[in-house]
């Protein structure tokens, strides 16, 4: 049995293929593909390839997806064929030094799924076992493709103390940022939404309806600007960087008040150093907190947030495409010409 998937081959690289779909080995299940969606991971690794996600080429590409149980291994009991689904793209073991103080998510044995740009796609038994829920029947699959996104940002909110009427900046406003600020928003923040994108500026006034929306491109430096719009000018009392770049880690450790948190949500490259003033560490009391992917706990919650239309998720769509041009689709996303594209069989 045969299908049609997107490869990767080397950076820059990807084609759309005839293969082979795998024999399923105990524990797995077989899932058709009803939505995929593009994510700035995907970007990255197009670009420069991934030590993770790409341990060897030819590779499936893609791990933001939905779909139909269209064929279960042996052993396989919670699910039946036809079952609608979304998987997350890692599960942990439960065994490791840090599964077993609960750190889910820095499991020393994560193994993360890759391959959703196809026809069809085999969910490992870990995964099947975890991380794989049923699609509640009020859901399209493209809002349900959004768990595993939106499982990430649940885990950072979660560990950011953000409490009503607290003032939020939020830097960086792709799909992860804009997650972000809605989830703020949710908890009674007032959000400060910052960036350049004309596209995301004005999502993040249409679906995170941040308080106060700046385009950093009209402002040399806006820290005035910003400072002018927290309590009494002392800073922000939670600032989220979602670029993962130096310089934005360091501008916006500087935008908080004494006593607040700055969350490093933003990934910067592999061997990036920063520079923080350890008197506003100490003696200002200022907090970071970073957190990094998910938990079945924070995927399943991400779907239960979705389900109960707490926020608008499809707004994120900014269009849809066969999955044939995922290529094209991935260069739209890089080149900031959408938040997330859907693709479809």
């Amino acid at each position: 049995m045969k299908m049609k998937a997107i490869r990767y081959y080397a950076p820059n690289d990807i084609r759309y293929e005839e293969i082979k779909i795998p024999e399923l080995q105990e524990g797995e299940i077989l899932v058709k593909v009803e939505a995929a969606l593009t994510c700035g991971t995907d970007v990255k690794t197009f670009r420069r390839g991934h030590p993770v996600l790409i341990k060897k080429t030819p590779s499936g590409f893609g791990h933001e997806f939905s779909g139909i149980v269209s064929k279960i291994g042996e052993n396989v009991e919670k699910f039946n064929i036809g079952d609608r689904v979304v998987c997350a793209n890692s599960a942990p073991c439960g065994e490791c030094f840090y599964c077993k103080r609960e750190e889910y998510e820095l499991c020393e044995n994560l193994d993360l799924l890759n391959g959703a740009y196809a026809e069809y796609i085999v969910v490992p038994q870990r995964i099947v076992e975890k991380n794989t829920l049923i699609i509640p029947d009020n859901l399209s699959f493209a809002q349900a493709a959004f768990s595993e996104p939106l499982s990430n940002v649940v885990h950072g909110i979660a560990k950011t103390p953000i409490k009503k009427g607290d003032v939020v900046g939020v830097m960086g406003i792709g799909p992860i940022g804009l997650m972000f600020a809605k989830l703020a928003k949710l908890k009674g923040a007032k959000v400060i939404a910052m960036g350049r994108n004309p596209l995301k500026l004005k999502l993040a006034k249409e679906f995170a309806q941040a308080d106060i929306v700046i385009d950093i491109t009209k402002h040399q430096d806006p820290t005035q600007l910003i400072m002018s719009y927290t309590n009494e000018g002392r800073g922000l009392d939670v600032a989220i960087e979602c670029v993962g770049l130096p310089s934005m880690w360091e501008k916006m450790f500087s935008l908080v008040r004494k006593g607040g948190y700055v969350h490093f949500f933003g990934g910067c490259a592999s061997g990036s150093s920063v520079s923080l003033d350890t008197k506003r560490l100490h003696y200002d009391e200022v907090k970071i907190i970073s957190s990094f992917h998910h938990t079945p706990k924070y995927f399943k919650e991400a779907l239960d947030i979705i389900s109960k239309g707490e926020m608008d998720i499809e707004k994120l769509i900014t269009k849809k495409m066969d999955m044939k041009y995922a290529k094209k689709a991935i260069e739209m996303h890089r080149d900031g010409e959408a938040i997330k594209i859907l693709l479809e069989n």
